[in-house]
């Protein structure tokens, strides 16, 4: 019975031990990330060193130019939704390529964006003119389909 219950305790010390590696790990890598949080989805992490989402913009800054009634370019995306996984590097290319400052809003890290800004789905890709939407084009598209909408929403407005 003693070795029963000394290989439980065993057990239950080796995976307390793993869980602590695992947040530690998670931490440390999440250090000084550009949303600004202790925490962060696997996903993101994953995506931290990865050119295409680096132009992050945070919900208090979208709230300042909104409120300020700035041009803003917003893409709407979730490191956990396949359709912006696939997205992604069509988009942030496309807008860089048409001179579109697209910025990136990580929906999975600030939850609080499908409610404030009516996110429904993602991707979504929204084009606000003087504070208020203008333009908005949701789901996964075909690149001249996002040409279509930088060059007849986004650049038409600017």
């Amino acid at each position: 019975m003693k070795k029963i219950i000394i290989f439980g305790g065993i057990i239950i010390v080796l995976f307390a031990a793993i869980a602590f590696l695992t947040s530690y790990q998670s931490q440390q890598q999440s250090e000084g990330n550009p949303f600004g949080k202790d925490r962060l989805h696997s996903e993101t992490i994953d995506q931290l060193d990865d050119p295409v989402y680096q132009n992050i913009i945070l919900p208090e800054e979208l709230d300042e130019k909104l409120e300020a009634g700035e041009t803003a370019t917003i893409y709407f995306y979730s490191g956990q939704c396949e359709y912006c996984v696939e997205a992604s590097p069509i988009v942030v290319p496309k807008a860089e390529e048409l001179g579109v400052n697209l910025e990136l809003y990580n929906i999975l890290e600030f939850e609080q964006g499908w409610g404030d800004y009516g996110i429904e789905s993602t991707p979504s890709i929204v084009h606000y003119e003087n504070g208020e939407e203008k333009g908005r084009i949701v789901g996964l598209h075909d690149e001249e389909t996002y040409e279509q909408f930088f060059q007849q929403v986004v650049q038409a407005e600017e």
